[in-house]
């Protein structure tokens, strides 16, 4: 199977399932992305102590990517229109929950790396401090 097929298959809902599926798939996957973000921003602020922001923030980013594109082809292969049962109004609610997993997980990278240049800058005072 090729990667165009396997998608366009987990857009419409795979072998088994309705018109709903996709989208359905595709609301869990920007969901699932929202907390992940959610949680590297916690660990970039230090309310969470355990785990890498970086980490959590390159799959926050990736995880909410795959949703959007998820959501986008089931609006591109379901047919009819809203309220037919297709699916259509959860793909268009799974999109903008994907993108803000995507900002999410940019904000927790861009968080984390300013956190890294300030202890690299405190910690070339304090050597240039004790020399």
């Amino acid at each position: 199977m090729r990667a165009v097929d396997a998608w366009t298959m987990a857009a419409e809902g795979g072998v088994i399932g309705d018109g709903r599926t996709g989208a359905n798939l595709a609301l869990g996957v920007g969901l699932i992305g929202v907390v992940i973000g959610g949680l590297a921003l916690a660990r970039v602020a230090g309310r969470i102590s355990s785990g890498n922001a970086r980490t959590g923030g390159v799959a926050a980013v990736a995880v909410g990517l795959v949703g959007t594109a998820l959501a986008v082809l089931h609006l591109a292969t379901s047919s009819g229109g809203p309220d037919t049962g297709n699916g259509m109004v959860g793909a268009v609610v799974a999109i903008p929950l994907s993108l803000i997993a995507a900002a999410l997980g940019r904000r927790a990278l861009t968080r984390s790396r300013h956190a890294e240049r300030t202890a690299d800058s405190l910690e070339r005072e304090r050597e240039l401090g004790s020399a």
